[in-house]
């Protein structure tokens, strides 16, 4: 099945801009002009959400269309309510200067949830990627996922209070963990389900400008494709992104398509076993990756107190703290480990860190690296990167702003002028 985010990824995958020496593809026999039309405006458009504002000159060139097509396709995008046209305020030299086409952020949004293991996020975020507004709220322990709706519709009427009379909303969707947390401290593996985006936009029916049709995916995924789309791994189509907070996964793009297996549930990499006598997993199997790299290894290896956040121990260990090093860098030597064993099997170009595991990343880079290098094959490390995901914590809402945006970037004729015609 391709899910909404697996589409999104692959387009995502050639958002790089073409060779303006090479002449575009011609369209398929069958594709009339008004399909050609829409296809254009979606280039166009999804040029200028990736890319910010940008001219007629430089489109003309990146989309391999000539000056008239781009003039007739910024004007329709203009009339359309979703790009502004403005003179460059930058001077020339000579010449007339060609008219800059921005995305317009405040009027046109999408709906970002974030449903984390220990808190849920909202965010409003427009069109070009500028977060508007950002709220969030505690999680339960121990709740579950449609628990969670109430809180999150709440969080986005609030969000809303204060909309624009023609602000249009583009959709929206949500990023969900795949672990929660008792009030005991044990960690439970849940998963996301398609009857939370269903029952959120129940919650939300006649609430808000604009048709949200809700969607979700797993955290990790969606944190993948905003690194892919807007981060530190913008452009590369082979790609591990690895998100720990109470527990690890990833999201893994191969060739640009996102691997979700079936169900949309891959990715679950924490629970790869890598120490088989070791501590118990909350999944029930003993040794996964995620008992040695998650938060409650750090801590554990820290001897820290109830509360102690993992953050605080990275810090603890930049400061000197001989306990707080020795745990870090046991978790990276871990972290390395399942590292190696994942570049072994996908061969990608780059490994990204997100969540807790971009702190521990950053604070012992030397450690992981120097496990990889021990245990990867040659051919699949000489050319890999290791880096620390550019979006921080906001890489789920970013890239749920993307997965809702889809519809809208592949045809702008879905925007805010469709319901006026």
């Amino acid at each position: 099945m391709v899910t909404p985010l697996r589409r999104a990824l692959r387009r995502a995958g050639s958002a790089p801009a073409p060779d303006p020496q090479q002449p575009p593809a011609p369209p398929p026999p069958a594709a009339g002009q008004e399909e050609i039309r829409r296809q254009n405006l979606g280039a166009m458009l999804r040029y200028v959400h990736l890319h910010g504002p940008t001219s007629r000159a430089e489109l003309t060139g990146r989309l391999g269309l000539n000056r008239s097509t781009i003039g007739a396709l910024a004007a329709e995008l203009v009339a359309s309510g979703l790009v502004t046209e403005e003179v460059p305020t930058t001077p020339r030299r000579a010449g007339r200067p060609s008219l800059v086409v921005s995305p317009r952020s405040v009027r046109v949004y999408a709906t970002a949830v974030s449903v984390e293991p220990e808190r849920l996020r909202v965010a409003r975020i427009g069109l070009g990627g500028r977060i508007l507004d950002l709220r969030e709220a505690p999680r339960p322990h121990g709740s579950a996922l449609l628990d969670a709706v109430p809180a999150v519709a709440a969080l986005i009427r609030e969000s809303e209070r204060e909309l624009a009379a023609d602000a249009f909303c583009a959709g929206g969707a949500a990023a969900v963990a795949d672990t929660t947390r008792d009030d005991d401290g044990t960690v439970h593996v849940t998963g996301g389900d398609e009857t939370f985006a269903v029952a959120l936009d129940a919650a939300l029916v006649g609430d808000g400008p604009g048709r949200r049709g809700f969607v979700w995916g797993d955290l990790a995924d969606i944190a993948a494709l905003a690194e892919h789309t807007r981060g530190v791994a913008a452009g590369v189509d082979d790609l591990v992104y690895l998100h720990g907070d109470l527990g690890v996964s990833a999201g893994i793009v191969t060739g640009g398509r996102l691997v979700t297996g079936h169900g949309g549930r891959s990715g679950k990499v924490g629970h790869m076993v890598v120490h088989p006598h070791g501590r118990r997993c909350g999944c029930g199997s003993r040794g996964c990756w995620e008992t040695e790299v998650g938060v409650a290894a750090l801590l554990r290896r820290a001897a820290a107190p109830p509360g102690t956040s993992a953050l605080a121990v990275v810090r603890a260990a930049a400061l000197g703290d001989s306990t707080a090093r020795d745990a870090l860098h046991g978790v990276a030597d871990w972290l390395g480990f399942g590292v190696a064993n994942l570049v072994n099997v996908f061969n990608p170009d780059i490994v990204v860190f997100g969540g807790t595991l971009r702190e521990v990343y950053a604070a012992a880079a030397g450690t992981v690296r120097h496990r990889v290098d021990t245990m990867a094959l040659p051919a699949s490390r000489e050319h890999l990167q290791l880096r620390a995901g550019a979006l921080g914590p906001d890489a789920p809402l970013i890239g749920a702003a993307e997965l809702a945006f889809e519809n809208l970037l592949t045809d702008p004729l879905l925007g805010p002028a469709a319901g006026s015609q």
